[in-house]
């Protein structure tokens, strides 16, 4: 069976495509509270921007277009992550087939992505813009190899569309393509390909792509970089100098160990002595890649000396080691070995890992009370929304974060949510409104829910004036009915005084 599936790139698509809508079914599932990064989908999918502060736009665009069409719903924001996560399987297993001639290694290789932890748990558990970087990674591989391949208009062109969607997807993108213009500038067999002609409307529909959000960014470039780089500097804020390079090498050499460590396991355990022989393997195309990857992991060394990064996350390597798996099995099959024995215990591990994924994100939810810490999606918001709207109905909702808003926005899909200054000055909603307005806050823990000092002035400042605080407290969904969770709120009437 398994070896029917991994028989061709459609059979394995089909395969992920089962995959892919378990996950959807198993987040619809669960509760409907959302995490950080979907709150942000949320929230922000009230509003079309070039930017919207520290990450860049792509993610936000797509979400607010199906929004738009469908409403604000689980399944809105579910469906697109998992199509985008699908696409990125899908043309990582296309990038692989432009450089792997065995028919076989193509659909493994896709499917073995699964094994990152990045891509396999990581990207469904939580993130978003990281999932359209991974999903802009793999498009880009795609047209890069079929270039240094077989080059068309069509190729530069896959390259110039990837290229703009990732810039636009997460800032640190831009380390691939300049990876791989060094790449192949340092190589004579491949070095033509940056001197041709078709490059030019690559060039152009990069531009293009990324020109809404790049006439934005010089105004807004505190607000989009201010936020990584406290992420960045934060733990280790009081080293300098050498100490503060000596962590953040060390923090870069963790994340690549975090990154590379379980599927360089896995394929040596299946692949055995043949793995290590294959090490010494190469090929025009072997050093090619060896390049980008060097070439990327020393662009984060300059970050680390030159910018004061000391704490490396090792979801920020994705576009530089993205290609690993890809890497591995050209080594496998370039030193000639009979792959087969390999393969057929390699194959049993993706099935393992997919089950073990979706065991993992049903379980932490709905067994946390005997795993550990509570995670946000066991935050009872459907309880506060019944409790809070007993007697009445907001006409606007004014959060104190993005992860309350966000939440709120889900079940309240006809209401305003609104956080004060954004997208521009105080709340304008606030004195139009004409009726009850709803203001909802979190506290700086789960059992604190007073009002942080920028929020209270923030709403001052917007001319809202809350006349008392109070407080709701209920229980953890899935809990053990001791832990709990409070929000504050107030409300007041709309209208600008």
């Amino acid at each position: 069976m398994l070896e029917r599936i991994t028989r061709s790139i459609t059979s394995a698509s089909i395969f992920l495509a089962v995959y892919f809508l378990l996950n959807i079914a198993l987040r619809v599932a669960l509760p409907h509270t959302l995490d950080l990064d979907e709150a942000e989908q949320s929230f922000y999918s009230q509003y079309l921007l070039a930017g919207y502060g520290p990450q860049p736009p792509f993610y936000n665009w797509i979400q607010y277009a199906i929004v738009s069409v469908t409403g604000i719903t689980m399944w809105a924001l579910s469906v697109p992550k998992n199509i985008i996560l699908f696409g990125c399987y899908l043309f990582y297993g296309l990038a692989a087939r432009e450089v792997l001639k065995s028919r076989l290694l193509p659909p493994i290789a896709m499917l073995s992505l699964i094994t990152l932890p990045q891509v396999g748990l990581m990207a469904q558990r939580e993130l978003t813009h990281t999932v359209a970087l991974l999903f802009a990674t793999s498009l880009f591989l795609f047209g890069f190899f079929r270039t240094l391949r077989q080059p068309t208009i069509g190729s530069y062109l896959v390259v110039g569309i990837a290229t703009g969607i990732g810039l636009i997807s997460k800032y640190n993108f831009a380390i691939l393509p300049f990876a791989a213009f060094v790449a192949v500038m340092m190589d004579r067999k491949w070095r033509s390909r940056l001197f041709d002609w078709r490059l030019l409307p690559a060039f152009a529909i990069a531009i293009l792509i990324i020109l809404p959000h790049a006439l934005w960014l010089p105004d807004n470039l505190v607000s989009a970089s201010a936020p990584t780089m406290e992420r960045m500097t934060a733990e280790h804020e009081a080293a300098a100098g050498l100490p503060r390079i000596g962590q953040g090498l060390l923090s870069l050499v963790i994340a690549v160990l975090g990154f590379v460590a379980l599927p360089i396991v896995l394929i040596a355990a299946a692949f055995r002595r043949d793995f290590f022989r294959a090490l010494s393997a190469s090929s025009p195309m072997i050093r090619v890649i060896e390049r980008m990857m060097i070439v990327s992991l020393l662009a984060f060394v300059g970050v680390v000396i030159f910018a004061g990064a000391s704490d490396i996350h090792e979801r920020w390597l994705d576009p530089c080691l993205l290609v690993l798996l890809i890497y591995l099995f050209l080594k496998l099959e370039t030193a000639g070995f009979d792959l087969s024995a390999g393969l057929a215990r390699f194959r049993p591990v993706v099935p393992v890992f997919m089950t073990v994924i979706l065991a993992i994100l049903l379980l932490r939810i709905v067994a946390i009370q005997y795993i550990g810490t509570y995670t946000r999606t066991n935050v009872p918001f459907s309880g506060y929304v019944a409790e809070l709207t007993k007697t009445r109905k907001p006409v606007l909702i004014v959060a104190g974060t993005k992860f309350v808003a966000g939440n709120m926005r889900l079940r309240f899909p006809d209401v305003p949510v609104v956080i004060p200054f954004f997208p521009g000055p105080g709340v304008p909603e606030y004195a139009a409104a004409k009726g009850p307005v709803l203001v909802v806050w979190r506290g700086e823990t789960a059992n604190d829910p007073t009002i942080s000092p920028g929020f209270a002035s923030d709403l001052v400042k917007s001319g809202i004036h809350l006349k008392e605080l109070n407080t709701l407290t209920l229980p953890y969904l899935f809990g053990d009915g001791k832990h709990t969770f409070s929000i504050g709120y107030s409300w007041v009437e709309g209208g600008a005084k």
